[in-house]
């Protein structure tokens, strides 16, 4: 990806935080969905947002090719990246769908657990029920920040058999290293800022969920937690398994597994994220050879404005489904106001 981002908007601060608040999101009306509740196989469940078409495709049209979108921490299908690949999809004719984690559809879940990064089994049934209701058409995956780990954390997990679900799965902006992002977002100008703004909705459902099941933390501990090490400690780490932060970022990292990734994947990584330092990225020689490493020097953390004030979000999104596409033998075309910053 060769990203220029605009001369207005120098910076991985500044380059993250205007695309998610000013810049425009679609070239069209805002994306429509249509909500689906799914079960779970250990009684909970998921909300799955599909993009609506107006006017709906008739009976006998030919199935539609699927983008997966999986968001990032606290994301969700209004997130600006959600709608910046459902505004695509939309454009290119393809179905697309935006399964969301637990709790972060807007309704809290049922069962004593929420969601984290290394979340592959949950990524495996999702993509396992999608490619089931739709059969024999390309079905590409792309994960977001935290989704993206999940998502290639799980196509490492299962190596050759993640081609029986996804043609070809990109993640990006991924803290493939979760310790380094985890550090990273918890010092100086990223901890008074993006600590505090994810702090603000994963505690109050971290209290919700307390509610529900009273007794499953210690809620002092929780409030006295003042970032996402502390809340991982208490929280996150031992309601998914984990005896605490640092063993839950090592395991659920999905940078020691991607030489064990058998589909094709590709690797979004700007090297002035804010989140994910820039030294922790993986290497070439670190990866296998089904996986291609796009590290620009610039982005930010899901960022990658391009155009004119305010500038848009949909450059990222055109580039990695393109390369998408190509792996799954589509035909995609790029908007030429995308490629340049």
């Amino acid at each position: 990806m060769n990203y220029r981002p605009p001369r207005w908007l120098p910076g991985g601060q500044l380059q993250t935080i205007w695309p998610a608040l000013y810049s425009r999101r679609v070239f069209g009306s805002k994306p429509g969905y249509l909500r689906q509740r799914w079960d779970t196989p250990d009684g909970d469940f998921i909300d799955v947002d599909f993009l609506r078409y107006e006017p709906a495709a008739p009976a006998s049209a030919a199935p539609r090719p699927l983008l997966v979108v999986f968001h990032g921490l606290e994301g969700s299908s209004r997130s600006h990246y959600s709608e910046a690949f459902a505004d695509l999809a939309r454009e290119q004719g393809w179905a697309c769908a935006l399964p969301h984690f637990r709790g972060c559809s807007g309704e809290i879940n049922r069962a004593p657990r929420a969601y984290h990064s290394g979340d592959h089994a949950e990524i495996g049934w999702i993509l396992a029920r999608l490619r089931s209701a739709h059969p024999g058409v390309p079905l590409m995956a792309v994960g977001v920040s935290l989704g993206g780990n999940a998502l290639l954390r799980w196509a490492g997990e299962v190596g050759a058999h993640a081609a029986q679900s996804v043609d070809a799965v990109a993640a990006v902006c991924a803290p493939l290293d979760l310790a380094a992002g985890g550090h990273a977002i918890g010092r100086g100008f990223n901890r008074q800022v993006y600590n505090r703004m994810f702090m603000r909705t994963l505690v109050p459902k971290a209290l919700q969920k307390l509610g529900q099941h009273p007794g499953l933390f210690d809620r002092r501990a929780l409030l006295s937690a003042r970032d996402l090490y502390a809340f991982d400690n208490v929280f996150t780490a031992p309601l998914h398994g984990f005896r605490n932060t640092e063993d839950y970022w090592s395991r659920a990292s999905a940078k020691p597994l991607l030489d064990a990734i058998r589909v094709p994947a590709l690797v979004v990584n700007p090297r002035n994220d804010p989140f994910v330092p820039a030294a922790s990225l993986p290497r070439q020689h670190e990866v296998g050879s089904h996986v291609t490493l796009w590290q620009p020097a610039h982005g930010g953390h899901v960022g990658f404005a391009s155009g004119r004030l305010p500038g848009h979000v949909r450059a990222m999104p055109d580039a990695v489904a393109g390369w998408l596409a190509g792996r799954a033998g589509l035909q995609t075309g790029v908007r030429a106001e995308s490629a340049h910053g």
